[in-house]
């Protein structure tokens, strides 16, 4: 495990992508593997600027922590998301942009703390930890901190392995077609940890 650099662009992308061709949520937003790629790519390359993307040194497995205090899009790129997503999404992108702002809405902003935008195992490496073990590590890194971490939680299966590290549902929000649900999940400083 380790910190990603903009040599990483590539292999983070690729990963996420692959790692998200089929979820719930993210392949009805972007149902073409290119587009969710590009969309991807935007994300990691912005997330890049903080320390805090982190790799599987093969890249079975990247996540992507916004730290306390910072933001996902920087504010020239936060005005680029919406031509973006008519140029990848054309008459869809009004949906895309509901479901961004519904992420949006459901964010905590009373307490700092670390966000995981973004957590992907390549399909390849399922099932053998590597995804666990990164958030493991990047919650070990977040726990010297003393910082909470908050999270949202695309894939219902998934919720069970955010809550043995320590993650509890503090709250959810729909698609906008209300087909699937997001759950939001919030961890307290060494949560989780024997």
């Amino acid at each position: 495990m380790r910190v990603a650099t903009e040599r990483d662009l590539d292999r983070v992308t690729e990963t996420l992508t692959a790692a998200f061709a089929d979820d719930p949520l993210w392949s009805w937003a972007f149902p073409e593997r290119e587009i969710l790629e590009a969309w991807w790519r935007f994300h990691v390359s912005s997330a890049l600027r903080y320390p805090w993307v982190l790799v599987a040194d093969d890249g079975a497995a990247a996540s992507v922590w916004i730290p306390p205090g910072g933001v996902e899009l920087t504010e020239d790129e936060e005005h680029r998301v919406e031509p973006l997503l008519h140029d990848l999404v054309g008459s869809r992108a009004p949906d895309v942009l509901e479901l961004l702002d519904r992420f949006e809405r459901s964010h905590p902003d009373d307490e700092p703390h670390y966000y995981l935008s973004l957590l992907g195992t390549h399909p390849d490496h399922r099932g053998k930890g590597a995804g666990m073990a990164l958030l493991a590590d990047g919650l070990t890194r977040i726990d010297a901190e003393r910082m909470p971490a908050y999270l949202e939680s695309s894939n219902s299966a998934n919720d069970p392995r955010y809550e043995r590290l320590g993650f509890e549902r503090v709250g959810e929000f729909r698609r906008p077609d209300e087909a699937v649900t997001v759950s939001t999940m919030w961890r307290e400083p060494g949560a989780g940890r024997d």
